[in-house]
Parts: C-alpha cells; sequence; structure tokens
C-alpha cells in the first residue's frame, strides 16, 4: 500500500490557495453606508472592503450604465469571433456556445445563449462533465 501521507487529496490540500482576508473597515464608515444604502452592516462591509463608500458609489456598483463596461473589442480576436457568428447566421448554420462548469463559465454560456437566442434559433450549448 502507498503511503497515506500521498493521496490526491492530500497533494491537492497541500497546493491550496489560502483566502487572504481583508481587514474589516472603519465601524462608523460601515454604519454610515449601511444607513445611505439601507442594508445589513455586514454587506455594508463587504461593500467598503471593495472600496465602495458612498451611496454614489454603491448606486453605481448594483446600477452600472453601459457606459461603465469596457470596450468588447478590447479583448484578442473578438472582431473574428463577431464576424464567425454573423457569418454563421448569414449561412443559417448551428451555432454551439460551449462552456465551463465553473461559475462564471456557466453564466457565460447562459448569457450568450440567451442573447444569441433571441436573434437566431439554431443555438445549442455544452457544458463539458467535471468528473467525466
Amino acid at each position: 500500500m502507498g503511503n497515506s501521507e500521498d493521496t490526491p487529496i492530500i497533494r491537492s490540500m497541500k497546493k491550496a490557495k489560502r483566502w487572504t482576508l481583508k481587514p474589516i473597515p472603519d465601524p462608523a464608515l460601515i454604519n454610515q453606508l449601511a444607513t445611505d444604502i439601507q442594508v445589513d452592516p455586514l454587506v455594508a462591509t463587504l461593500l467598503v472592503q471593495r472600496g465602495i463608500q458612498t451611496f454614489e458609489q454603491a448606486k453605481l456598483f448594483f446600477r452600472p450604465d453601459l457606459s461603465q463596461l469596457h470596450d468588447p473589442f478590447l479583448m484578442k480576436d473578438m472582431d473574428k469571433a463577431v464576424a464567425r457568428i454573423q457569418r454563421a447566421i448569414a449561412s443559417n448554420e448551428n451555432i454551439l456556445v460551449y462552456g465551463d462548469y465553473d461559475v462564471d463559465g456557466t453564466t457565460a454560456v447562459a448569457l450568450m445563449t440567451s442573447y444569441l437566442r433571441s436573434k437566431y434559433p439554431n443555438v445549442a450549448t455544452y457544458i463539458p462533465d467535471r468528473y467525466g
């Protein structure tokens, strides 16, 4: 039998990153924000830790404006991806939205699929089996 200290789980735990906790902000700032935006102090604490300290900053965080978004064409080859999708639609091809099984991957698949299906019916999704 192998060494019980050398299992995949033990190796994974040894490699695991530790959480880095941010310091608890000034209680007066937390209470002021909690009062201003009518949230629990715990929520206000998390917001202040993210750099959100005023009503206006919280409003922009919770209700962002489209003008605040980054230009998606700053991503490498975005123009090629858009052209390919446009060509698939023009040629009546099927479109497969391939995603990842983590939270941002499944969210991206859901958003992209929802948008594409609102414009074009031939859209399917694929998210690989995490354990397969």
